[in-house]
């Protein structure tokens, strides 16, 4: 569903050539293992980097973005659904006015979806509900996402796992952009419908060889425009995510923390805030 986990910048005092998606911090009696995450796999090709099956083996818990349990349950959708509809009877042309409503309406059609319904919902549920439809389209499915697949061993291993905030702390954030970044993700979104196979193929490529340059590169462009956006919907989660995986760090057993890959990366990335803190990630193999 995050289509948003996008960072701007390269990290030119860290090992440009280090090809791994994971990364490993020492703390005085564990490790933590950093790894990047791509939310949808297909469904043909759900293999996951051997460093990222090394982390796991080592590990003894799980730390992922929000505890996935709690992804489908009741009160859950009910939170979701609360968010993402307008409160005050207000519609999705109202918001967005008549020429964009037009052009999300053509894509909603060309992905079977009436716009009767999405005309109740705010800006951004329409743009994550376009996203999943088009990476459905695709072939891509979250529940062989990187996070599934390792929920699903933790579960058959007896690894607990926790989140780095709750989904409704996550949902909120989205809630409560702005009205005007709200349609700027829409608008992007949109924009980027038609490209998203042969992109997605090339970040999957990145990702699976552990080139975080080329990762970079190919998603830097998307919120270049969007300083705020980019700051509410990654930088500032990172800062808060920091102080908890630091306090990981001060544990006796070893962690497998799982972000979306680009939280990993850029001035303000996981990786540079560690490297600020003290430590010295290292990439895994």
């Amino acid at each position: 569903m995050r289509r948003w986990l996008l960072i701007v910048g390269l990290l030119g005092c860290l090992d440009a050539q280090a090809q791994s998606p994971v990364w490993a911090l020492k703390g005085a009696h564990n490790t933590v293992y950093l790894a990047g995450s791509i939310h949808f796999l297909k469904k043909d090709d759900p293999s996951l980097p051997i460093a990222l099956d090394h982390a796991y083996a080592a590990a003894k818990a799980l730390v992922m973005e929000v505890d996935i349990d709690d992804l489908n349950s009741p009160a859950t959708q009910a939170l979701m659904l609360q968010k993402s509809m307008f409160a005050d009877g207000g519609s999705l042309r109202e918001a967005i006015g008549e020429a964009r409503y037009n052009h999300v309406a053509k894509e909603a059609a060309r992905l079977g979806v009436p716009m009767d319904g999405l005309n109740l919902f705010e800006p951004w549920a329409v743009a994550l509900t376009l996203t999943q439809l088009e990476y459905a389209k695709l072939g891509f499915d979250p529940d062989v996402g990187v996070e599934q697949q390792l929920g699903r061993r933790a579960h058959v291993d007896g690894k607990p796992i926790t989140g780095l905030e709750t989904l409704a702390e996550q949902i909120d954030i989205l809630a409560s952009l702005s009205p005007h970044d709200q349609t700027a993700f829409l608008d992007q979104t949109v924009e980027e419908m038609h490209d998203a196979d042969e992109e997605t193929r090339s970040i999957l490529a990145a990702w699976r060889s552990g080139n975080g340059v080329k990762l970079a590169a190919l998603m830097g462009e998307d919120f270049k425009g969007f300083p705020t956006l980019y700051r509410t919907l990654v930088s500032d989660r990172n800062r808060r995510w920091m102080p908890q995986i630091e306090h990981l760090l001060t544990a006796d057993k070893d962690y497998l923390v799982v972000v979306g890959a680009l939280h990993l990366v850029g001035d303000s990335g996981l990786l540079q805030l560690a490297k600020a803190a003290g430590f010295e990630p290292r990439p895994l193999q």
